[in-house]
């Protein structure tokens, strides 16, 4: 059985993180730093802010990110050889502006051993404000209220506002704050925290987190201020990129106030003075513009900082706050998923797509970092995990965050070309992980050879194109990303031909989404995907070339297309081999998965998880055992090419060697499980997926928010409880709503119209709310979508089947077609004397009663 399934109920900490449906409050201070940090951050796509106090102290990790801002390096191999990644990216933690500190009659108040009286920090997904109150009593005696706040702005992506109101409760004393902004990834601030040349990770032994540096990242080019701004510039060392950060600053007291300000290369300084007395109020507001440029001078982002500030120094916060709220409603209107009588839940599903909110919203056109920028995790990469995780939660909600995310990969043909050139290959591959185009995957057994990004980017544009009608980008865009990646699966595959005759199409020396199964032939979740890439390719060509002549003639031009091409993609398509063993009644991961021998997961010790962490790769390529869903991942994607019977054959077998050590697992495994008929792992799977940041539960959250796993909530309850299917833009259901579930309830938009599903275990109703009628199909049957609402009745929720065919490999004791039987263990302790291969009749004399022990 999976560890996954060992997830309490709620694994929160609800004494530090109570329950409440709409907001994640912080009852209490000084928790696991770096997790607060991740779990509070606020962001807008484009600009991200760690959850740090305003104090600038204590804290884990700082970090104020930009995406795509990154640095360059060269990657240096060991053993080096033709085509290994050559450029390593890194995202680069920008110059901080959140410190405002506080001092009161000269004390700092500093979280972890101020005398609090109370406090409560705050996050209302609807609002996207950050905001915490406490009440201080200092060494004095004196009680002082503190209120601050953060935003980061969804409306104006280069904007974030601040604000810190201080009150005397009683007595009075005299008042200093001083506003910052600290160049952390070069230089210390005024504790000698920060100037680490590069994140607060130096320990790489973790490979999901980031890269140390040697050098100095940010070269000043300018710093100045006036009375009430200041502005500082820079420029990357290796990559060239520039930066300017400006902040402007508006204080009211009743009390009267000095200020001062002051910049140098690597800080910038707004201090405030005044003297309180009981029941008067100091109040600072502070607004911060971030700009940056793969080369644009500083001068001109200098201007642009300043149009920024100008614009907030004339219109005031407020408007801004209001427009934040507003933003934010209409995001909930078209995203909101509602689980009525489960407030946990509900929480946790509302902070997972605040999550994706936060990621993809202003992202304009870069890509969605697997962190997001919530922290330095994978440094700053992106990955498939935005095309399949995280576009599908966008495309039927969000069409135009959709659309940016996918015109980013548009712009990476140009250098996804180039590699696949250099990997003798026509077409364009990908990068396995990125920031600027080029592949930075160090370690390409489970980097480059994962050729599925390619089918991957494909699927995302297809099921975009199916769902929005976007015929526009479709063919602009769609059309060209199709094509050069069917060129490269009809270039890397082979045809074989048997004695027969027959002849089918083989794609070898390539890795699945399971890193624990690398470089291997005929991967059956790449196969299948490719098909569909090569299928979806040459549909996309004939309908331009029917459509629009024109813009065929164009894509001709400029991709050198022969019409030939096309018939060879559908040939291709249609010749794929997928390889399934009879004897097992299931489809091989890949073509020699069943030779080795199984992985013990209920032998292996807790500690011992992930696997990546504790045993040399070649270790783990020995043996059945999965990172994470790689065939039942296929199942669901392209589940209309694989009948019932063989879904659950196939899930029964590797999801209990599947260990789940990738966030991406748990979410795919619970949309599987929930179709085929094992609801309860459905729901141990969820739970898996939704507390995997709020509860910790891979103890890596501090170094940011699995993004993807947030994408795959969404998915786990619309695909998997809900039901829901996409097949060509058809939308049908077939809903398996869990038994302790009374309702659940999410809007889908579907070319234009946006719907509202309802589903109870009696019945689903679909309720139009913008645009058209549309039909849907609810297991087979059509029905027409209305404002007045259409519902049909349910005779169930589908098959419930006995969950303790999981607990056991379903494989083991199983004859293969050479004769021997499948047995599993754990590798062999080399402190242990006894912990050696023992012959079958040894292990029985040793055992006594006959039994086989390694079967």
């Amino acid at each position: 059985m999976s560890r996954l399934r060992d997830v309490p109920e709620d694994p929160v900490d609800r004494t530090r993180l109570p329950v409440d449906e709409w907001r994640l409050v912080e009852a209490r201070p000084n928790g696991d730093l770096g997790l607060m940090e991740t779990l509070f951050a606020t962001a807008n796509g484009y600009l991200g802010m760690r959850g740090t106090p305003s104090e600038g102290r204590d804290a884990d990790q700082h970090g104020t990110y930009l995406n795509g801002f990154h640095e360059t390096w060269k990657i240096h191999h060991a053993e080096s050889a033709f085509g290994f990644a050559e450029t390593g990216q890194t995202i680069v933690t920008v110059p901080d502006a959140t410190v405002m500190k506080l001092y009161v009659d000269d004390e700092p108040l500093l979280l972890s051993i101020a005398d609090l009286l109370e406090y409560e920090r705050w996050i209302d997904f609807r609002e996207g404000v950050l905001r915490r109150e406490l009440i201080w009593r200092t060494p004095a005696g004196k009680r002082v209220r503190v209120r601050t706040s953060r935003m980061v702005s969804f409306t104006q992506r280069h904007l974030a506002l601040m604000e810190m109101e201080v009150e005397m409760l009683d007595g009075s004393a005299p008042i200093a704050v001083s506003s910052q902004i600290i160049n952390r990834q070069d230089a210390s601030d005024d504790y000698g925290t920060g100037g680490r040349r590069g994140s607060a990770i130096t320990d790489k032994d973790d490979p999901r987190q980031t890269t140390a540096f040697t050098h100095r990242v940010l070269e000043p080019q300018q710093d100045w201020h006036s009375e009430r701004r200041m502005l500082l510039g820079y420029r990357v060392a290796n990559s060239g990129m520039t930066l300017a950060i400006g902040a402007d600053h508006q204080v009211e007291s009743e009390a009267e106030v000095d200020q001062m300000i002051s910049t140098s290369p690597d800080q910038g300084r707004h201090i405030t003075r005044c003297l309180l007395t009981s029941g008067q109020k100091l109040t600072i507001r502070k607004a911060v513009s971030y700009h940056s440029s793969r080369s644009v001078p500083n001068r001109e982002l200098f201007d642009r900082c300043r149009r920024t500030l100008d614009r907030i120094r004339e219109e005031g916060f407020a408007l801004h706050y209001e427009e934040q709220r507003r933003y934010l409603a209409a995001f909930w209107e078209r995203s909101d998923v509602q689980l009525p009588g489960q407030p946990a839940a509900q929480q946790a599903v509302r902070w997972s797509l605040f999550q994706l909110a936060q990621a993809s919203a202003r992202s304009d056109q870069w890509g969605i970092p697997a962190k997001g920028l919530t922290g330095s995790g994978y440094e700053g990469h992106y990955f498939w995990d935005t095309e399949v995780y995280v576009v599908p939660f966008l495309t039927f909600t969000s069409p135009q965050w959709a659309r940016n995310a996918l015109r980013f990969r548009t712009n990476l043909l140009p250098k996804a070309r180039e590699r696949a050139r250099e990997m003798n290959q026509r077409g364009a591959l990908f990068p396995w992980r990125t920031i600027n185009g080029d592949e930075a995957s160090a370690y390409y057994a489970a980097g480059t050879a994962q050729y599925h990004i390619d089918a991957d980017v494909a699927y995302a544009f297809a099921q975009y194109s199916d769902v929005t009608g976007d015929v526009e980008f479709a063919r602009k865009d769609g059309a060209e990303v199709l094509a050069e990646t069917a060129r490269l699966w009809a270039d890397l595959g082979f045809w074989r031909v048997m004695a027969d005759g027959s002849a089918s199409f083989h794609i070898h020396g390539v890795t699945g989404p399971d890193e624990y199964t690398t470089v291997v032939n005929n991967n059956l979740f790449t196969n299948v995907m490719a098909r569909h890439n090569l299928r979806r390719a040459a549909r996309a060509v004939r309908e331009l070339q029917a459509e629009d002549p024109i813009g065929y003639e164009l894509l001709r031009a400029e991709i050198d297309l022969d019409e030939m091409e096309i018939e060879q993609w559908e040939a291709c398509a249609d010749g794929m081999f997928i390889a399934k063993d009879e004897t097992h009644g299931i489809h091989l991961q890949e073509d020699r998965f069943l030779e080795r021998e199984v992985w013990d997961i209920s032998a292996t010790p807790d500690d011992a998880f992930p696997l990546l962490l504790n045993f040399h790769p070649l270790v783990i390529y020995r043996f059945q055992v999965l990172k994470q869903a790689d065939v039942v991942l296929a199942l669901f994607l392209r589940g209309s090419e694989f009948t019932a019977e063989e879904k659950r054959a196939d899930f029964e077998y590797y999801d209990p060697i599947t260990t789940g050590d990738s966030s991406l697992s748990a979410v795919v495994q619970s949309i599987m499980a929930a179709e085929v008929g094992h609801q309860k792992a459905a729901l141990d799977y969820f739970r898996a997926g939704l507390f995997v940041d709020l509860g910790n539960l891979h103890r890596n959250t501090g170094d940011g928010v699995h993004i993807a796993s947030a994408g795959g909530v969404w998915n786990a309850l619309v695909h998997g409880f809900g039901g829901m299917r996409h097949e060509d833009g058809e939308i049908s259901f077939d809903p398996r709503l869990p038994a302790d579930w009374p309702e659940l309830t999410f809007p889908l938009t579907v070319r234009g119209c946006r719907f509202r599903v309802r589903l109870l275990r009696e019945e689903i109703t679909f309720t139009l709310e913008d645009g058209s009628e549309i039909d849907v199909a609810v297991r087979g049957e059509r029905v027409t979508v209305t404002s007045a609402g259409t519902t049909v009745p349910l005779a169930d929720q589908g098959p419930v089947l006995d969950d303790s065919v999981l607990l056991r490999p379903a494989g083991l004791g199983h004859e293969r077609a050479d004769g021997s039987i499948v047995t599993s263990s754990v590798p062999s302790d080399p402190d242990d004397p006894w912990e050696y291969p023992i012959h079958p009749e040894q292990d029985e004399e040793l055992t006594g009663d006959g039994a086989s022990s390694t079967s």
